[in-house]
């Protein structure tokens, strides 16, 4: 089989064209070239280059450069060339190893640097999210007071539309003085249907603008819109001829509902809504589906109207209330009770009196509607009333008015002495005299400082703390200065000035650092400067200009005083800072002054270039 190869390689020789022979060489001498390569330890990037096609400029590249000193200095020119290139092949594959560790952790750097970048993205994403939520909320607020002042503006005008009543009734709410004597749906009496339905809007749109305040009432006002909507528009179609849909109640039957609804309580309305759901739910054979689903639809207008009313005479009663308290006449509960006592016939009769004195209107209203009531649900209206009955009394509008009058007439006016029995437990009581030296303290602290929120201290550090940067800090190295004695110490007492201090520090970027360190390693800071602010209010002589002086430090030399010197009642004080030479110019932030009572000497040190 070997012999076979051979024989053909030797024919395939034999008939093959001088291009083709040549090429064939050139083929074979660069195999072997490239496997010379790949023992020298040459990467792929480097297979291409000969002697005459290199960037290195090396005639001789592809043979191998023996340093005979650099072996000798190494203590290894025993070594053979084989053992010389092993040891070299050795070197660039660790070498080579090092370089990709290095390109490792570069790409890991950047890819914890995206990582940070992506993060603070999100972050940014956050606050403005943050933000944009608050500008939204002032938007509903500054919408929500253009809607009500709009609605004060028409009613000023005398042309007010009804969700500004509304709005006011609701509002009123939570003023201690104003009170609005009628329910609030009364306002939609002798509205259309295009009025209604603009009320409509109009309280979806208070309800989006308040976000979820006065949700009840606004609610409750808009199941009665809709209510009166539907009657309008059935007396409007009441009209059109025998095409019309039948509304599950007849006309005749309408006035005996509403005669049952009116006059009762939320509480006892609600429990006929239940009563008619488990009816309808209950089903059977006679039962007239449209009529209990209308009655239901009906019975809905009255329960809101029922929870305005209940929740309008709670309001008059606490208002009332706390204007008597103003006042400081006694007044009854908030909620009295009426208890049944068994007694004679005549204390029964005598409580039955008074409680139809105070019922006022809704009693007889509540016999009427007992008159009136179909004689379909007789016990149902009796058990009713057993329960109205046994609950709280209901205070209206004309019991309000009554004793409001009541008061009035009496004339109590000025406030009653109250006993120590009378306060509650939780009251703090303060003498006149405690409460005058109060005041006096009060009104002798705002004339010391002008301001009984900020003092003097506060004012001058917020000064000296305008235009602080991220790379500055507080400096407070304060050096003790000799003591002297002073001509004026006997009629002023002398002390340190207050002072306010920064240092600046920074990167020095000279040749060294820019070798060893990088922005990832940045070197250690380094002073670049000073900036002194001190504070000299009370100066005796106000046309004397404090001073500064600079000293050498007698421990260090690295080191220097500067002093301040500025005059009575103020001792000289020193700070210990680096001993640099100064840059004087101002371009480059060199400030002294004295303004206000404060001295400020900001200065830098000069930078030194390397120059040959």
């Amino acid at each position: 089989m070997k012999e076979d190869q051979l024989k053909q390689k030797e024919m395939m020789k034999a008939m093959e064209a001088p291009e083709e022979k040549r090429a064939r060489r050139l083929a074979k001498k660069d195999a072997k070239e490239r496997k010379k390569r790949e023992k020298m330890g040459w990467g792929e990037e480097y297979m291409g280059y000969t002697n005459a096609d290199n960037p290195f400029g090396d005639n001789n590249l592809l043979g191998s450069f023996i340093w005979s000193k650099a072996l000798d200095k190494k203590g290894i020119s025993h070594l053979s060339e084989k053992e010389l290139k092993e040891r070299n092949k050795r070197i660039q594959e660790e070498n080579r190893l090092e370089l990709q560790k290095v390109k490792q952790l570069r790409l890991e750097r950047e890819r914890e640097k995206a990582m940070r970048e992506q993060e603070l993205e999100m972050l940014q994403r956050e606050k403005e999210a943050e933000h944009f939520k608050t500008w939204e909320e002032q938007e509903d607020n500054f919408h929500l007071h253009q809607a009500k002042l709009r609605s004060k503006i028409r009613i000023r005008d005398g042309r007010a539309k009804p969700i500004d009543l509304l709005a006011k009734y609701i509002s009123a709410e939570d003023d201690d003085l104003e009170v609005e004597m009628h329910e609030p749906y009364t306002f939609l009496n002798g509205l259309t249907v295009s009025d209604l339905e603009d009320l409509v809007e109009d309280i979806s749109v208070y309800m989006e603008l308040e976000q979820g305040k006065n949700v009840d009432f606004w609610r409750d006002m808009t199941t009665i819109t809709e209510d009166e909507i539907s009657k309008l528009r059935k007396l409007e179609a009441s009209g059109k001829g025998p095409g019309e849909r039948r509304e599950g109640v007849n006309a005749s039957v309408s006035t005996d509902v509403q005669l049952v609804f009116k006059g009762k309580t939320y509480n006892q309305l609600q429990a006929l809504y239940q009563g008619i759901e488990i009816k309808i739910r209950a089903g059977g054979p006679n039962l007239d589906i449209g009529y209990w689903e209308s009655l239901l639809q009906q019975l809905k207008a009255y329960m809101a109207k029922a929870r305005l009313r209940e929740r309008h005479q709670d309001v008059l009663r606490q208002k009332l209330y706390k204007l008597k308290q103003e006042q400081g006449v006694e007044s009854e509960p908030l909620f009295p009770i009426l208890k049944k006592e068994p007694s004679s016939p005549g204390n029964s009769s005598k409580a039955e009196e008074e409680s139809e004195d105070g019922a006022g209107p809704s009693a007889s209203d509540a016999s009427k509607q007992q008159q009136k009531e179909p004689e379909g649900e007789p016990e149902k209206a009796e058990n009713e009333e057993e329960g109205e009955g046994d609950g709280e009394a209901v205070l209206l509008e004309e019991d309000l008015i009554r004793q409001s009058l009541d008061d009035y007439d009496s004339g109590r006016y000025s406030p009653r002495l109250l006993k120590p029995q009378d306060l509650p437990i939780d009251a703090h009581v303060v003498e006149p005299e405690e409460d005058l030296q109060r005041l006096v303290l009060s009104r002798k602290q705002l004339q010391v400082t002008g301001d009984a929120s900020e003092s003097a201290e506060d004012v001058f550090v917020r000064k000296a703390k305008e235009g602080m940067g991220g790379d500055e800090a507080q400096f407070s190295v304060e050096v003790p200065v000799t003591g002297k004695a002073y001509l004026w110490a006997d009629k002023y007492r002398p002390r340190k000035p207050r002072f306010f201090n920064r240092v600046h520090t920074g990167f020095e970027w000279n040749k060294y650092n820019q070798t060893h360190y990088d922005f990832d390693n940045p070197p250690p800071k380094i002073v670049q400067g000073y900036k002194f602010n001190i504070f000299y209010p009370d100066l005796i002589d106000k046309r004397s200009t404090p001073e500064y002086f600079l000293e050498a430090c007698q421990d260090n030399k690295d080191f220097g005083v500067l002093r301040f010197h500025a005059g009575p009642p103020y001792e000289d004080i020193a700070f210990k800072i680096v001993n640099r030479e100064w840059e004087y110019s101002h371009r480059h932030g060199f400030r002294c002054q004295f303004s206000n009572g404060i001295f400020q000497l900001w200065f830098h040190f000069k930078r030194y270039r390397y120059r040959r």
